[in-house]
């Protein structure tokens, strides 16, 4: 199945490679340590394995949380917002305001992410959209998210949390020279550690890396 959002980044195209890829003798856990859009998790048959989807993003994670948990909640939510340049800006605004439930801080991360030009977050997109059939997935997405673990951790802390023999690692990073795009701090010191700490661990890995 498709994933529900657009990400910078994001690996629609290259998901069928990427799942080639995993290991033919198996793995009992699944984690994905830059999730994001989740295109892969999306392109890949649920199995007997854990699976865990993680993210530094916490306005991500609470929008995939509200989904799993409250996908109808979040639906009504939706339904009243249309796609306007005044309504995205608005939303981006509200997005930083405190007092918001999850719900409603949910449905404006999603607005934001479906109506700005090539899922940017910052700037409002002209193209024809058609937020209706995005909204009606959502109950798609949350039968996919039932047995999902959703985590909003540190990469180090959730590698370091689920490495077992027999986890398979899926990481997608922040490529070098891009990390600005993605709304929080991943340097050369970051990359450096990622290195170091995937040389150590106790399952596998597969490591998508793009450096400009």
């Amino acid at each position: 199945m498709n994933s529900f959002i657009g990400w910078i980044g994001g690996k629609k195209l290259l998901r069928k490679a990427i799942i080639e890829r995993f290991p033919v003798d198996g793995f009992n856990r699944y984690i994905e340590v830059f999730g994001g859009a989740g295109w892969v998790l999306f392109g890949k048959e649920p199995g007997k394995e854990l699976e865990v989807f993680n993210d530094i993003n916490s306005n991500l994670i609470n929008l995939y949380r509200c989904i799993k948990y409250h996908s109808e909640e979040l639906q009504k939510e939706l339904n009243w917002l249309l796609v306007s340049r005044e309504q995205f800006f608005d939303n981006k605004c509200q997005l930083e305001v405190r007092g918001l439930t999850d719900i409603q801080r949910a449905a404006r991360y999603f607005y934001i992410i479906k109506v700005s030009f090539g899922s940017d977050h910052r700037s409002f997109g002209t193209n024809k959209r058609n937020l209706l059939t995005s909204i009606e997935y959502l109950h798609e997405v949350q039968e996919r998210l039932k047995n999902v673990v959703i985590e909003n951790k540190d990469f180090s802390n959730i590698i370091e949390v689920y490495d077992r023999p027999g986890a398979l690692f899926y990481l997608d990073p922040p490529y070098h020279g891009t990390e600005k795009y993605y709304g929080y701090d991943f340097g050369i010191k970051q990359h450096v550690d990622l290195n170091t700490i995937l040389k150590n661990i106790n399952g596998r890995f597969i490591l998508f890396y793009f450096i400009l």
